[in-house]
């Protein structure tokens, strides 16, 4: 436990830091936002001197820890400076919502695709799953979401268009966030089911005359499930990431669309405070990835 903390430490530290470097190199400049390229000299200074944007950046990084410590954070624009976390408080249940809802859509495509690809392999159907996965895979999804946008919402007017009212509103964006990973995890279950296959134990489960079902899903499956497991939970910090295309793409209210807006505005708090969330939860996804590795692999339970 230990060892984890340690860890999860040094990534929040080492993101923070990353981030905060980076921000300084990036072209533009947040005084130029504010008050627009015509202002004068004086006004730039004495605004940089008022929000601080004349300290070095490490100055700036120690200020933020400080009131990000103490909860009193807020964003870097005047007038209207507002408190940071409430923001992201607000943000990051539409975030996570999206993020689950496109690993179940993922794991509802892929694990039928996958299985059914090994249990027959080399015959139609396991050309037909590894093709339609190849098809996942190369479509990106800044096109992917504006097909679905125009096929569902316009012409056959199932689904609106965009927003975050109903759960109506989730389908398009959990399809186009999970269809890419549906494809690679269709893929590596139809790796890890072949491997499984091969081993001994289904040798013997099919001679004590279990069904051909009972041999697949009982023996096979299970132990297939180890290194799914593993890449479910790198996966997911994937699906964080790649929610910030598509929560611009259909207008979703979460962490992606915070982001970008804080990009925009040169907001360095908010970028810096959105960033940490996003790593803290990869942490936390990866966290729980070793305790569901431990329940489903007795052998890990034993070493822990």
């Amino acid at each position: 436990m230990s060892r984890r903390l340690g860890s999860a430490v040094i990534a929040l530290v080492g993101a923070l830091l990353l981030v905060s470097l980076f921000l300084h190199l990036v072209p533009g400049d947040p005084v130029d936002v504010m008050l627009g390229e015509q202002s004068t000299e004086v006004d730039r200074e004495a605004l940089r001197r008022a929000v601080g944007l004349d300290l070095p950046w490490y100055s700036q990084l120690g200020v933020f820890t400080r009131q990000l410590v103490t909860g009193e954070l807020r964003t870097s624009l005047p007038p209207f400076q507002r408190k940071v976390l409430p923001s992201i408080g607000a943000a990051l249940p539409y975030t996570l919502a999206l993020t689950v809802a496109s690993m179940l859509v993922a794991l509802a495509l892929a694990l039928p695709l996958g299985v059914a690809a090994a249990a027959r392999r080399g015959s139609a159907v396991d050309a037909v799953a590894m093709g339609t996965s190849v098809a996942g895979v190369a479509l990106p999804r800044f096109w992917l979401g504006p097909m679905l946008i125009i096929v569902f919402a316009l012409k056959l007017d199932w689904l609106p268009v965009s927003g975050a009212e109903s759960w109506r509103h989730l389908v398009l964006p959990a399809f186009t966030l999970g269809t890419a990973l549906a494809a690679f995890l269709a893929r590596m279950t139809r790796a890890s089911m072949l491997e499984s296959l091969r081993e001994d134990y289904v040798t013997v489960a099919r001679a004590k005359g279990l069904s051909p079902r009972t041999v697949l899903w009982k023996h096979a499956f299970r132990n297939a499930l180890l290194p799914l497991l593993t890449v479910l939970g790198l996966e997911f910090g994937t699906l964080l990431g790649g929610a910030i295309v598509t929560e611009k793409v259909f207008a979703w209210p979460g962490m992606g669309t915070l982001l970008l807006t804080a990009i925009e505005k040169r907001d360095y708090n908010t970028v810096r405070a959105t960033v940490l969330v996003f790593t803290l939860c990869y942490v936390a996804v990866n966290t729980l990835t070793d305790a569901a590795y431990a329940l489903a692999d007795p052998r890990v339970r034993r070493r822990s």
